[in-house]
């Protein structure tokens, strides 16, 4: 998944206010034949003006953006034709800031033009725009058009139609259906006011000065407050991004399950970073769910304690060490084993040939231990320079760290960056042939992106082997509000070629020993219920242990509103066999607005 660091838009600043009132007239009565905005939207995503020049234009201004690189204002017709499928509301893109204010009565002349937030490469939906405007202002002081209520009843249950075959699955030329189709409903208002009521937050509020509610609160709720993503095919749509047209100072600092009380009322836009958003002239008071971060349960005397973690790009510059300490030491109970994803070179993002990450993992060591942890040792391979993807000059790798009072790593020489680990059998078990090892590194599946690392443990006297990984991001993959339903997910093509490597190597490991203790674990990008995982657990060699879990507490990530899986532990049939173990998804992260990793971590506790 994208890190929630990529980049943005320009930050917020400043905006006008947007209020409501009553349906009016315009003071000055347009010609009989004025084009009017429902016309210009048309009842399909793309406008039937789109490319036309188009002159005097009714409406009142019912916001202005004074910010970033899309400055405009809206424009919204007060005088509603009777086709719940075309919009009333356009966005006015001026380029510089506006010089009209919200309730002037103006008319519009300029050309009609689809913008396609962050380009057509992303197979993002058009926003229906007037460009290179000429703007004459009628009157001042009108009240705007009151706002379209956005609820659970107005939004259909399904989510998207399928796109046009003959149109390689593009929606853009079919008529919007807005009272069967979630995503036809929205692009519907797009450009109008609209207005949400004592919204459920649902994912929390970013650096971007950004949030997203449900207008559906019981639709796939976690017991958390979120929202649930559990398959393809059960899409939350009444899931709505929430920025400001305000100063972000003002923005709310919201976790999941928090709730914008009142109402939160602005234009509908629609942009690149999560589709359809209320960008909000007046937002509700935010009032606290008291969401409390989680604490797992403590392994036992006989229990192994195996975790995964995504740190987030760790460096030695960053702030977050002590934190990331803490929450090992007391909310995972300090595992035996913790696979740690994102551990970044001694340099970070400097891009100088260094690959060797020990100032990095040394720095988290010494803070767990001055949270009240372990003396953890380590193991990991350092990557080839800039040869596996992330944040370039990063080198992000993966990294064991292991409790040597409760487990101990087997060393086994041969182990590095570009030799390929492999299984033998040794008095009847299996043994790696080097130990850490990466598996299979020169094979193209792991182009520009991270190697497995293997290695072996042993828990009082029995063997564990152990698979970190951290398979390709979903980058590049179209969103849910694409044109192109379903959207195409790209990156799963490399990612399926990666699980079947390392169902191969588990297999290759459970071919020597049939009851060998194999663990794989660590950012798999893909959810549970995706052809990813089941490329990794193949023919029953692994199993994702979450699957263990209640529905509703099968998460580890929240991304755009959905709380979804992307970490997973998966483990050997004598692992499950006797079902002797627990799962635990810690919430601790993805909930928050004050995360110091996008990623929640994940803890097995099984009797080798």
């Amino acid at each position: 998944m994208p890190s929630k660091s990529s980049a943005r838009l320009a930050a917020l600043t400043v905006a006008a206010v947007c209020s409501a009132a009553s349906t009016v007239a315009l003071t000055a009565p347009a010609h009989a034949d004025t084009v009017r905005i429902h016309d210009i939207q048309g009842a399909t995503r793309i406008s039937p003006y789109a490319g036309q020049k188009v002159a005097d234009v009714p409406g009142i201004v019912t916001a202005t953006r004074t910010y970033g690189s899309s400055r405009g204002f809206w424009l919204q017709d007060p005088n509603p034709d009777d086709d719940p499928a075309t919009s009333e509301g356009v966005f006015v893109f001026t380029s510089s800031t506006p010089k009209v204010a919200v309730g002037d009565s103006v008319t519009v002349t300029g050309t009609v033009s689809e913008y396609v937030p962050g380009g057509a490469s992303t197979g993002n939906q058009s926003v229906t725009e007037i460009t290179k405007p000429t703007v004459t202002t009628v009157s001042t002081g009108n009240a705007v058009p009151a706002p379209v209520v956005i609820n659970a009843k107005s939004v259909p249950d399904l989510y998207a139609p399928a796109g046009d075959t003959a149109a390689n699955g593009s929606v853009n030329g079919l008529p919007l259906q807005p009272a069967t189709y979630a995503l036809d409903y929205y692009e519907s208002l797009e450009g109008m006011n609209v207005q949400v009521a004592n919204a459920r937050v649902v994912t929390a509020t970013d650096p971007y000065a950004e949030l997203w509610v449900t207008v559906k609160p019981h639709e796939h709720p976690t017991r958390r407050g979120g929202t649930l993503y559990g398959s393809y095919t059960s899409q939350n749509t009444g899931r709505l991004q929430i920025q400001s047209l305000g100063a972000v100072a003002d923005f709310p600092k919201a976790n999941v399950g928090d709730t914008l009380t009142g109402t939160t009322t602005g234009p509908l836009d629609f942009n690149q970073f999560g589709g359809y958003t209320l960008v909000a002239g007046q937002l509700g008071t935010l009032k606290s769910g008291g969401l409390q971060r989680e604490t797992t349960k403590k392994q036992s005397r006989g229990e192994l304690a195996v975790a995964t973690y995504n740190v987030e790009n760790l460096d030695p510059s960053d702030t977050t060490f002590a934190a990331h300490a803490a929450a090992i030491v007391n909310n995972l109970q300090s595992p035996d084993i913790v696979s740690l994803e994102e551990i970044q070179d001694n340099d970070g993002a400097t891009d100088d040939g260094v690959v060797d990450a020990s100032t990095t993992v040394n720095k988290l060591i010494d803070a767990i231990v001055a949270a009240g942890g372990p003396k953890y040792d380590w193991r990991s391979i350092n990557p080839v320079n800039d040869q596996d993807g992330g944040e370039p000059g990063g080198n992000i790798r993966q990294v064991f760290l292991f409790n040597p009072e409760r487990v101990s790593f087997v060393d086994r020489a041969g182990g590095d960056s570009t030799t390929a680990v492999g299984v033998t059998k040794v008095h009847g078990k299996a043994q790696l042939t080097a130990s850490p090892g990466r598996i299979d590194p020169a094979n193209d599946a792991w182009k520009s992106s991270r190697k497995p690392l293997t290695g072996e443990f042993v828990f009082r006297g029995r063997t564990v082997f152990v698979i970190a990984n951290h398979l390709n991001s979903k980058g590049g993959d179209q969103g849910l509000t694409a044109q192109y339903q379903p959207p195409v997910r790209s990156s799963e093509t490399q990612r399926h070629a990666q699980a079947t490597l390392v169902n191969a190597f588990v297999k290759s490991i459970l071919d020597v020993q049939k009851n060998a203790d194999v663990v794989a674990l660590g950012d798999m990008n893909d959810f549970e219920f995706s052809d990813t995982a089941k490329i990794l657990e193949g023919d029953g060699e692994l199993w994702s242990a979450i699957k263990s879990l209640p529905k509703s507490e099968r998460y580890t990530y929240d991304y755009q509103g959905n709380e979804q899986v992307l970490d997973q532990i998966l483990i050997s049939p004598s692992i499950r066999r006797d079902c002797d173990f627990e799962y635990d998804s810690v919430h601790i992260n993805a909930e928050f607005n004050d995360q110091i990793s996008d990623h929640d971590p994940q803890v097995l506790r099984f009797r080798p």
